[in-house]
């Protein structure tokens, strides 16, 4: 398991540009067990992100160790969130599981409203009887688009004879690259600017990474499709979090203000969504030619899928982990939303190793990730060799925190920093740096 961690660092050093990586002790294990390597993805992502912390901060490069425990409660943070003893973390909705068609199963993501009614415009109300007349891809294809989420369960043979698969599979686990030229500009992880664009679990985990470490990080979300303020409060501690409407004249006059101070964008939302307010990484360049720019994705940007909505649950559906991670009737699911945590530390790797070779080079970064190449790297890697087992006592790594809605009890931080404060929710934040 430390050799397959150890690998992926190797990994993402080698794409930030950085030399080899120290070495990685790991005590205890994660709990994420099963019949794929979850836990070296888990130990390997954070600590890509702890070392590119540490080679920022120009700290010795001695080992890093890791507590096996601590990281695998933290990819599993949303159960363990409270608001004053009282569970906050999101769950999925009734909607959001397996529905067997008539050819096999598909995965339906139905958490936020929008997506909800897409699906039960397609298939009625007795989703269970409609569904059956259905095979899955075109089932897949009409809720896509009626403007849902959904994934045909396949294989991960079919998964690679799939076009998307095939865009997918030439695409390293990550990458970064300059964008723009400029001037050396120095930069810590304390005090970073951190302009958070995005939305659900992989893009909060990188920033609030972030926030660990240090950095002011201000997430801007739209009026129309507010997210759910408990989810916040487990993905969001350390941030502050604010409303503008990018509509407006005066919201985009906001966010530009924003940008012209910012250090860091992390975009999470899907790709093309926020190109009409000039957010896509060309333009940022072009205006802000010194921010280091880090996308997330779903399925990659490039691809027939490379603008369409995606969400863990259904890139395991769509890959084939759904199926290696299941039984002979039905599909299963991993123990762990694996791939939007994994993903989200990996991030935080890539900007933190974009700003240090923003210090050395200067320039403008880019960085891009998806699920959908986290999947890919996680088949690749090999049968898991850790058991299943109960999740172990989370007590020892609980963190209380101070909040206007009452007291927040959230995992911290696995090998950074722990935060100072829990999420700041809108009204009380203001969009402006600190």
């Amino acid at each position: 398991m430390t050799g397959t961690a150890a690998s992926l660092v190797g990994e993402v050093w080698r794409a930030l540009g950085a030399d080899d990586a120290a070495v990685l002790r790991v005590l205890g294990r994660t709990g994420l067990g099963g019949p794929l390597p979850v836990p070296a993805l888990a130990l390997g992502s954070v600590a890509a992100q702890l070392l590119a912390a540490r080679a920022l901060a120009g700290k010795s490069a001695g080992p890093l160790e890791l507590d096996a425990v601590h990281v695998g409660l933290a990819f599993r943070s949303e159960r363990y969130a409270r608001l004053d003893g009282r569970s906050v973390g999101l769950g999925f909705a009734p909607l959001s599981r397996f529905w067997r068609t008539a050819d096999g199963w598909l995965r339906l993501h139905g958490n936020y409203p929008h997506h909800r009614e897409a699906a039960l415009h397609v298939l009625g109300e007795d989703v269970a009887e409609a569904a059956l007349q259905w095979s899955s891809e075109d089932l897949e294809t009409a809720v896509v688009e009626a403007g849902g989420a959904a994934a045909a369960v396949r294989t991960p043979t079919e998964w690679s004879a799939h076009p998307q698969g095939w865009a997918v599979a030439d695409q390293p686990l990550l990458t970064l690259r300059r964008t723009a030229d400029g001037p050396i500009r120095r930069g810590q992880p304390h005090g970073l600017r951190v302009l958070d664009l995005t939305r659900v679990i992989a893009g909060p985990v990188a920033t609030r990474t972030l926030a660990s470490h240090g950095a002011d990080v201000l997430r801007v979300d739209g009026p129309r499709f507010p997210d759910h303020r408990d989810g916040l409060l487990d993905t969001g501690s350390g941030k502050r979090h604010v409303t503008v409407d990018l509509a407006s004249a005066e919201g985009r006059r906001t966010v530009e203000e924003l940008l012209a101070g910012a250090d860091v964008v992390v975009q999470g939302y899907r790709p093309g969504a926020l190109d009409a307010f000039g957010l896509d990484p060309s333009a940022l360049a072009e205006r802000h030619p010194h921010l280091v720019v880090v996308w997330l994705s779903a399925w990659g940007v490039t691809g027939p899928w490379g603008r369409r909505r995606g969400f863990d649950s259904l890139v395991q559906a769509a890959t084939g982990i759904a199926v290696v991670s299941g039984t002979r009737s039905e599909p299963g699911a991993l123990p762990a939303q694996a791939l939007d945590h994994a993903t989200g530390h990996l991030a935080a790797a890539v900007v933190l190793g974009a700003l240090r070779r923003r210090r050395t080079e200067g320039g403008g970064w880019l960085g891009e990730l998806s699920l959908a190449q986290t999947a890919q790297w996680l088949l690749r890697a090999g049968p898991g060799t850790e058991e299943v087992t109960d999740p172990p006592d989370p007590s020892p790594y609980l963190l209380d925190l101070p909040s206007e809605r009452g007291g927040v009890t959230v995992i911290g931080p696995p090998g950074s920093p722990p935060w100072r404060a829990a999420a700041e929710l809108p009204p009380t934040s203001r969009p402006v740096w600190r």
